[in-house]
């Protein structure tokens, strides 16, 4: 029989503290039936706000015979079309903003495959809704007013930065505004700020161990309590692997920059068993991604989701492309969870949290020199980390130097355009594998 793990020295109980009842808000104390009332009235509104507002909504919902007051019931939406990130792409930039630009009071965007990144923007209540669901999420996660947050998620028009940044102010906790990179720098300031909680992807964080441990400090002795990871998807053994490294709790987070950013959806620290979509302001719905139907809560497939109170970009029926299943609540009963994130139906790559599609790849490789068209991504893992190399074939007649200058011209363009760092290998012309004359552009060897 074996025994329980020894609980984190300095955190909470072994499951977690629950939240103080005084700190829940009204949302999170509703009832199921009282929540979907809630989601209807929303749904309504929403289904109206796109459709008047927004000329794709409009020819969508009139190509697919259904008008907003078409939606009595929540198994209506299930009438309406789907939105995609290529509906995004197709209206660049504000073509989807359902107000006027001037009562846009911020605008966030990720990259995109074609070159033209996706934008999203928020009014100044989208801005208040999001601060206050992700300081819900850290208080979900086990902060309260008064910890200092250390956040090394991206600052800038990536939704990770700003969007745990405000949500932790609003929380009234302390932030620590770190950003990506230098990575011993920032195990020097968690040891000398002292921060309660870190907000990271799960693989910077197992970087952030590597380096404690390179300057001879142990992990286990600092001050982060908890680590609310997101942006990727990551196991339960690396779950369990932080938190004996580090003696903290793990934590997952949620959010894609269409729906909102994150905050979408939360780990409780008291069980963490899967994330609470915050169902007051998101509809979930899981489809076969095949066939497009709506499967019942406890089926496998691609997660679907409907804002129900955002103003500047309302989406409708927004197809996440990530795989997971619904399931009843649990510390908050009146919304259901999500399972942690399982795969993608598309082929993008999320590498060290960052995405990655071949496209971006292939646009940089097209304006090298002395470099064919032709490449591959081979996924590998060194130790716990993910690794790319991109495998390009040279020209005929390339030399030696102009091979190196290429591979250093790749790698620097995908650091710069896409924001990973990856190794570039010079292969001679026509090596690379080739399956019916069509070069396969990914090989993914990490479960070999």
């Amino acid at each position: 029989m074996t025994s329980e793990p020894k609980p984190p020295a300095h955190a909470p109980a072994r499951r977690g503290e629950p939240v103080p009842a005084h700190l829940l808000d009204d949302a999170e104390r509703m009832p199921r039936e009282e929540v979907r009332d809630l989601q209807l009235r929303r749904l309504r509104w929403t289904l109206r706000h796109a459709y008047d507002n927004v000329e794709l909504y409009r020819r969508k919902f009139d190509a697919a015979g259904v008008a907003p007051d078409d939606c009595r019931s929540l198994a209506d939406l299930a009438r309406f079309p789907f939105t995609t990130k290529a509906d995004l792409r197709d209206t660049y930039p504000f073509g989807m903003f359902a107000v006027p630009t001037s009562d846009v009071r911020r605008i966030h965007a990720s990259s995109g495959t074609t070159g033209r990144p996706t934008v999203v923007g928020y009014t100044e209540r989208d801005l208040a809704t999001w601060a206050d669901l992700v300081a819900r999420s850290i208080r979900a996660a086990g902060g309260r007013p008064g910890h200092k947050v250390h956040i090394s998620y991206g600052y800038g028009l990536f939704t990770g930065g700003l969007g745990a940044h405000y949500g932790a102010e609003r929380a009234g906790c302390t932030v620590i505004p770190a950003s990506g990179g230098m990575t011993a720098r920032q195990v020097q300031i968690i040891q000398d700020f002292e921060p309660d909680i870190i907000m990271v992807t799960p693989s910077y964080m197992l970087t952030l161990l590597d380096e404690f441990e390179r300057q001879g400090v142990d992990p286990r002795s600092s001050s982060l309590k908890v680590g609310v990871f997101g942006a990727e998807p990551w196991t339960e053994e690396m779950r369990r692997e932080i938190e004996e490294r580090m003696d903290l709790h793990a934590v997952d987070i949620y959010g894609l920059s269409e729906v909102m950013g994150p905050g979408v959806a939360q780990e409780c620290v008291d069980t963490k068993d899967g994330l609470h979509v915050w169902e007051d302001h998101f509809l979930p719905e899981v489809v076969d991604p095949i066939t497009d139907e709506v499967l019942a809560d406890g089926g496998n497939g691609e997660l679907v989701l409907t804002s129900l109170t955002k103003e500047a970009l309302p989406v409708v029926r927004y197809r996440t492309r990530d795989l997971t299943r619904l399931l009843p609540g649990t510390a908050r009963p009146g919304f259901r969870r999500i399972e942690k994130i399982t795969g993608r139906c598309d082929d993008m790559i999320i590498l060290r949290g960052v995405n990655v599609f071949p496209t971006q790849v292939e646009e940089i490789v097209l304006r090298t020199p002395a470099v064919a068209p032709h490449f591959q991504i081979r996924l590998s893992r060194r130790g716990r980390m993910d690794h790319m190399t991109v495998r390009v074939e040279a020209r005929a007649g390339a030399g030696p130097e102009q091979r190196d200058a290429a591979a250093r011209a790749i790698a620097q363009g995908v650091k710069d355009g896409v924001g990973v760092s990856v190794e570039v290998e010079i292969v001679e012309p026509e090596t690379l594998e080739r399956s019916l004359g069509k070069l396969r552009r990914i090989k993914d060897e990490r479960d070999s």
